[in-house]
């Protein structure tokens, strides 16, 4: 087996399969010196100032004279003088394909009443304010199956009561940008089927107030959806029996499921990628692209999100667009997201992280080209808002933060009843209403943190198995997890901190 990866014949790079000693052969070159795994060689010879290619895609240029052999990191390469801005060709709707043959496949899902199909079954406790968490949680915390086991005794259908506090929700301009997120944010949260009911609890003078949110997301109360606030109860102990008390009454009807087989195609999964490495574009990104393409022959819906990490490769995705208007809407998000890097004195390649660098990631133009990777070959459907609606099926994309619990709850807040999280350096992430799959990109991380990776996509790394088999493995999994089966994030109680509304905006 070679020691190194090479990904494009046109590339200027390979990737080392594992940690390269100087004097290893390397093509038709040397390493000079250490290379770590992951990170990449340089096969040729690279001027200062000339683009470097992987993937056959520009993921950087050459900050001085690459020698053939030698290390390529941020030492000799950086995004260039003009820091990305170089012409993309975004050839609207080029890479366009027919529909797949349809297929069909099963979970057991549980039907709801108005026909939208859950694959959890939590009672949620939600918060119109961060001054109502701590009521919040201990109305929660009386359900615990750990803590207090007799309290769901009774209700073996009934997964969980879960808290999913906040840490805004006042001091913010009431018609901004950032209301109008969190608002869409609780909305999608109070309606998901994967909540069989809901009960919200806020302070009383918030700017938030219940009521305006009630209104803008056309929600009433009914008896599995019920508000109040603390200072119309009458303070914190008052307020935390009034919620156990909601709750008990609601725990008969949501009990009240049953698991049927039902089609794929109800199957909405968040892609994610965090604590990425050089593996993640080889290995686990792709291999959750090839489960996305047979969720999609499925009649399923895979959203793509993370735009700081999707900057430098938005021009295949574009190609990918079913309409103009799709590719140029994210094209218009990318531009946003300039704008806002900049004004908050800051730049795109931010974005990779001391641990993306440390497993062999240079800039941000290399991780994205390996981000993508997660969304297949799949067209490109519908372009979403943070926390839309997702009413497309198939391949879509949502404008979000890289910050994966940021991300992951505006997918979530969308329809998302999946959360697929590839992660090469390791993490251990969950959450809810909706289960995570997090996929090893190596099988070191594999074997060094496997009480918290759900699948070893390093078997592709190795050469034993492809991209496409780990693909179904992935695809068979999450029917699987729909079905009922816990992730290993569940299994840990993951879930209620890592609900995390974008914040953006002043703080007054």
């Amino acid at each position: 087996m070679n020691p190194f990866i090479r990904l494009h014949p046109a590339d200027d790079v390979v990737i080392a399969r594992g940690q390269l000693v100087g004097g290893t052969p390397v093509e038709d070159v040397t390493a000079r010196g250490l290379i770590p795994p992951g990170h990449k060689v340089a096969v040729r010879a690279i001027a200062e100032g000339a683009p470097v290619r992987r993937y056959n895609q520009i993921i950087g240029f050459a900050s001085r004279p690459i020698a053939p052999g030698e290390h390529v990191h941020t030492h000799n390469l950086d995004m260039g003088p003009d820091k990305g801005h170089f012409e993309r060709d975004y050839a609207f709707g080029a890479d366009v394909k027919a529909p797949p043959p349809k297929r069909e496949a099963t979970f057991m899902g549980i039907r709801r009443a108005d026909g939208r199909v859950a694959t959890r079954n939590y009672i949620g406790v939600l918060t119109s304010v961060n001054c109502s968490a701590t009521a919040a949680r201990a109305i929660a915390d009386h359900f615990s199956r750990q803590t207090h086991p007799a309290a769901l005794a009774d209700f073996p259908n009934v997964d969980g009561v879960v808290a999913l506090t906040h840490g805004t929700g006042c001091g913010m301009d009431t018609g901004g940008m950032g209301m109008q997120l969190l608002e869409r944010t609780l909305t999608g949260y109070a309606t998901h089927p994967n909540f069989a009911a809901v009960l919200v609890v806020g302070l009383g003078c918030e700017a938030n107030q219940i009521n305006a949110w009630l209104a803008t997301g056309h929600l009433s109360e009914g008896q599995n959806f019920r508000v109040f606030n603390i200072q119309d109860t009458g303070g914190t102990r008052k307020t935390v029996e009034k919620g156990v008390a909601l709750i008990n009454e609601m725990l008969p009807r949501a009990n009240a499921v049953k698991r049927e087989p039902v089609s794929a195609a109800h199957i909405t999964i968040g892609l994610q990628c965090g604590g990425s490495d050089g593996y993640s574009g080889i290995s686990a990104n792709p291999a959750l692209g090839a489960a996305v393409d047979l969720l999609v022959a499925h009649g399923g819906t895979a959203i793509l999100s993370e735009t700081p990490e999707v900057y430098g490769a938005e021009h295949l995705l574009t190609r990918r667009a079913v309409r103009r208007e799709v590719g140029e809407k994210l094209v218009e998000r990318i531009r946003w997201w300039e704008h806002y890097t900049a004004i908050n004195e800051g730049e795109m390649n931010n974005n990779p992280s001391p641990g993306n660098k440390a497993g062999g990631l240079t800039t941000i133009l290399e991780k994205s080209l390996g981000a993508v990777a997660k969304g297949g070959t799949s067209n490109l459907e519908a372009v979403y808002e943070y926390a839309e609606p997702v009413t497309a099926h198939g391949f879509v994309y949502m404008d979000t933060p890289g910050y994966d619990p940021v991300s992951a709850t505006g997918q979530v807040a969308g329809g998302a009843n999946i959360i697929c999280f590839t992660t090469g350096r390791g993490s251990a992430y969950g959450c809810a209403p909706s289960p995570s799959l997090k996929l090893a990109t190596n099988s070191a991380l594999w074997q060094r943190q496997e009480e918290d990776m759900d699948i070893n996509c390093g078997e592709i790394v190795e050469g034993t198995v492809s991209i496409q088999e780990m693909g179904q493995r992935i695809f068979e999994m999450v029917l699987a997890t729909a079905s009922g089966e816990p992730s290993k994030s569940e299994r840990h109680g993951y879930g209620q901190n890592e609900f995390v509304p974008w914040q953006v905006g002043a703080v007054m």
